[in-house]
């Protein structure tokens, strides 16, 4: 069953009673489901989704369990407001977003100490294709809930992509831990994995002028890094990284090690291509356990060891204004398409990345504009 909106003077778009979301419904059990159309209250949006971008955190969601269930996950996403709360002003029907799912207080002790991941009120999720909040990105419309509609909604310009726009939300991520390590002109930077995530963590480091060496084992991969400006590439699955990032820093060690890729082994790796005094930032490593780090390294070398997780609310206007500028296509980071009918098809291949896979975007249809014209 259809329903009909009136809408602001953009016009009126048909609305479902249901819509279409992978649902998550336990430890690598997603299913392609038939569920409600959300309901949203006063200062709320819904949004009709375009585009949405898989992240490795959702995958490690679905694959260790860590969520109860059901819940819709999904959160690297863009699209078109369709209805507006009460009370909205900033929003108009028709209007073209980028919508963050996490926001913070701005009030909390973490929140004045500018560690905004760690807000009570962060760590709640904003954004629902319904059950519990959980981003909602893999669905074909999300419920964007009043403090989110406050300060976690950006405006695209007509110019500007879904896709391109949904890359707001990784970009601040990687900026936020980019800026965290404080590069200099003459440092140099080893980004360890060359995944979407790595590739953006080495083109903005090489924003301060700093030389920018990427390591992964697909050739591809570091190919694509070199046309986002990493200079130097190491093929890991042939050459040994520490050996050639120390070769080519005069023995010492990258200044800064960035760890881009899950997996506790690495951390060893970065320590051990880290020179002494060097920072080595820990970006994918989401999952507790019993990492074993070298104390020495830390204390006698003098090796800083940092952590960097999620977005800041503080570059938030810088961010999109690099994403809308076009300085970076992050469009070309996307290696496959798919329909949000195929959404599991789209989950398993991000969740066994290829030699020829790269980023991941599941996308839906445009809204359905009844009229241009408004009606009273």
């Amino acid at each position: 069953m259809q329903t009909v909106i009136q809408a602001q003077p953009e016009g009126l778009y048909v609305l479902p009673s249901t819509m279409l979301a992978a649902v998550y419904r336990g430890v690598n059990d997603v299913r392609m489901e038939g569920i409600a159309l959300p309901e949203i209250e006063a200062g709320e949006l819904l949004v009709k989704l375009a585009a949405c971008g898989i992240c490795g955190t959702d995958l490690k969601k679905i694959h260790t369990g860590s969520h109860s269930a059901p819940r819709v996950f999904g959160h690297e996403m863009a699209g078109t407001v369709v209805r507006t709360g009460a009370g909205v002003a900033r929003f108009s029907v028709g209007d073209r977003v980028m919508v963050f799912h996490h926001i913070p207080c701005g009030r909390c002790y973490y929140c004045r100490k500018q560690t905004f991941a760690q807000c009570p009120v962060y760590k709640r999720v904003g954004a629902t294709a319904g059950f519990e909040a959980a981003g909602g990105g893999f669905a074909e419309y999300i419920r964007v809930m009043d403090w989110i509609v406050e300060s976690g909604v950006v405006k695209m310009p007509d110019h500007v992509s879904f896709e391109q726009a949904a890359f707001i939300e990784p970009v601040n991520t990687c900026l936020k831990g980019v800026k965290s390590l404080r590069l200099e002109i003459d440092d140099s930077v080893l980004v360890i994995g060359q995944g979407p995530i790595g590739v953006i963590l080495g083109a903005l480091a090489g924003e301060s002028g700093a030389t920018v060496i990427g390591s992964d084992l697909y050739a591809r991969r570091l190919e694509l890094a070199r046309e986002f400006g990493i200079q130097e590439a190491i093929d890991a699955s042939k050459e040994d990284v520490i050996a050639m990032v120390k070769k080519m820093t005069e023995g010492r060690g990258a200044d800064a090690v960035i760890v881009a890729v899950g997996g506790d082994a690495l951390i060893k790796t970065a320590m051990e291509a880290c020179r002494p005094g060097g920072r080595v930032m820990l970006f994918a490593s989401t999952q507790h356990g019993d990492a074993m780090i070298d104390p020495a390294a830390v204390c006698m070398e003098e090796k800083s060891l940092l952590g960097s997780y999620s977005a800041s609310v503080a570059i938030q206007e810088e961010t999109a204004e690099l994403v809308f500028s076009g300085k970076y296509d992050f469009t070309r980071l996307i290696s496959h398409r798919f329909a949000l009918h195929d959404a599991v098809e789209a989950l398993k291949l991000a969740s066994n990345p290829r030699a020829d896979s790269m980023k991941v975007f599941i996308e839906a249809q445009g809204p359905t504009l009844l009229s241009s014209q408004f009606t009273a």
